[in-house]
């Protein structure tokens, strides 16, 4: 396997070395102490902390750290705290989180991360906040994002961006980006985001953590999924350990199962079944970069190891693929930025305050609109192209980079670079996880792999439909073979 390493050296976009010095995190001897998500909540049902505890422990870590890290939109403190006092019941009953600015808490505005939108409260819930509610969450408020989740990196053109705690000076992927800062320092347990091109999986992996993307229908669809023409979003949370995820996962089923998926329970282990792992290492867009190379390679000695049977695989897409969903992407943009007032439900949009790469792709789509038909025909039969190649290969699993490149520093995916520089650098470094979004099949990033200058690097596994468990188990799996990394140990 390990030729595969010849010639994958990407490119490079910074030479400067990151100073693990300058980590940030607010991990302390309190309440949440280094307890996760699962933690917490066998804490608070045995009275060795109350819900009330947590949460101030958790806004006290926020407001030590958000400083720095940027990475709270809306705080909602004080009916937190109120709601602390008599949580919901649920398999995380009691535990401090944060909902994404970009789904509906009552009594909150819903900016989805742009200077467009005005700051109108929402008058409810979303349904997938009340999902989330349904597991016992506490929620915090509503945690950063680029505008309106078309970035890689949560980065603004006029406006401080949010930070990685791994190294403050480098992106912390998007568009979930707010949520995975504040999981990675430790100042929340858990926290929600959604994907609908990679935005779970990159922030995932650029801030070393646990990114499940579910498959499409899984957990209740967001807002704008009932208007797509392709549906590719997909809610789920951030975590520090593979538990989380799994238990958050099956309170969703326990709130509202679904109904043309595989039935899903709680996956509390590690299965004794070997599988057979289909293994991509280069995109669409060409190979990654080193380092996202060499912490797939050494997953794949790992796998074997365990007894996984590891071979190659074409990569799950027809030949155009990129194109299509490029320009979906830039459909979905030009929408917003045409009909904000009615898409967005925000009679005071102002579409003159969008930022360059939301413009940019709106004016590329228009160019390009005849392309729509075959893109969206082509986005439609992915689903089937992707399940092809599991059956030709007989494969349980894929595993691949999850992204491009490492993180790279502030600035590099920033929309004043320019749109068509923007928009390359965006393509290479989330190349590999938007195949999942328009085939609905679920997806993980697995925090796996180290940098050369220490940073986290990300390993993805796609399965096929409803098949989150497998998933799962292979990821408790190799979390207990590889311990995951946080900041403060």
């Amino acid at each position: 396997m390990h030729r595969l390493l010849e010639g994958g050296q990407g490119f490079t976009l910074n030479p400067h070395a990151s100073d693990s010095s300058h980590a940030v995190h607010a991990h302390g001897d309190d309440a949440l102490g280094d307890l996760d998500a699962v933690g917490v909540a066998e804490a608070i049902s045995t009275g060795v902390i109350s819900s009330r505890e947590a949460t101030e422990a958790a806004i006290a870590r926020i407001e030590n750290v958000n400083d720095v890290l940027n990475a709270v939109q809306h705080a909602d403190y004080e009916r937190a705290l109120e709601h602390s006092l008599h949580p919901p019941p649920g398999r995380l009953s009691g535990v401090p989180s944060i909902i994404k600015d970009n789904t509906a808490v009552a009594g909150l505005p819903t900016g989805h991360g742009s200077l467009a939108m005005s700051s109108i409260p929402a008058g409810a819930d979303a349904p997938f906040t009340r999902q989330l509610r349904s597991s016992g969450l506490i929620v915090l408020g509503t945690s950063t994002m680029p505008e309106f989740g078309f970035n890689g990196s949560t980065e603004y053109q006029t406006i401080a961006p949010t930070r990685n705690p791994w190294d403050p000076a480098r992106s912390a992927g998007g568009s979930s980006g707010g949520s995975a800062a504040l999981v990675a320092s430790g100042a929340l347990p858990i926290a929600h985001g959604n994907d609908g091109g990679g935005s779970i999986r990159i922030p995932a992996a650029a801030c070393g953590l646990v990114g499940l993307k579910p498959t499409r229908g899984r957990v209740v669809p967001a807002a704008e999924s009932k208007t797509l023409p392709v549906d590719i979003v997909s809610n789920g949370v951030l975590t520090r350990t593979v538990r989380d995820t799994a238990h958050f996962l099956a309170s969703t089923q326990q709130f509202a199962p679904a109904a043309d998926l595989p039935p899903l329970g709680l996956v509390e282990h590690a299965a004794d079944r070997r599988l057979r792992i289909g293994l991509i290492i280069d995109s669409v867009s060409g190979p990654p970069d080193t380092d996202s190379r060499v912490a797939v390679l050494e997953t794949v000695d790992l796998l074997t190891a365990l007894g996984h049977d590891v071979v190659e695989v074409p990569l799950p897409v027809d030949q155009h693929f990129a194109s299509a969903f490029k320009h979906y992407w830039a459909m979905l943009a030009f929408a917003t930025q045409r009909f904000g007032k009615t898409v967005m439900h925000d009679p005071a949009f102002d579409r003159s305050r969008t930022d360059a790469l939301t413009r940019g792709l709106a004016t590329m789509f228009w160019r390009q609109a005849w392309r729509t038909p075959l893109a969206l025909r082509t986005l439609k039969r992915s689903e089937q192209y992707y399940s092809n190649t599991f059956a030709e290969a007989s494969i349980d699993l894929i595993v691949s980079p999850t992204l491009g490149f490492v993180t790279p520093e502030l600035g590099v995916l920033n929309p004043s670079v320019g749109f068509e520089e923007h928009l390359e650098r965006l393509i290479r470094y989330a190349a590999f996880t938007p195949v999942n979004n328009a085939s609905g099949s679920p997806a993980l990033s697995l925090p796996l792999g180290t940098s050369s200058t220490g940073l986290p690097v990300g390993v993805h596994f796609s399965a096929l439909h409803g098949d989150e468990q497998t998933l799962l188990e292979l990821a408790y799996e190799l979390e207990a073979a590889r311990p995951f990394r946080t900041i403060w140990s």
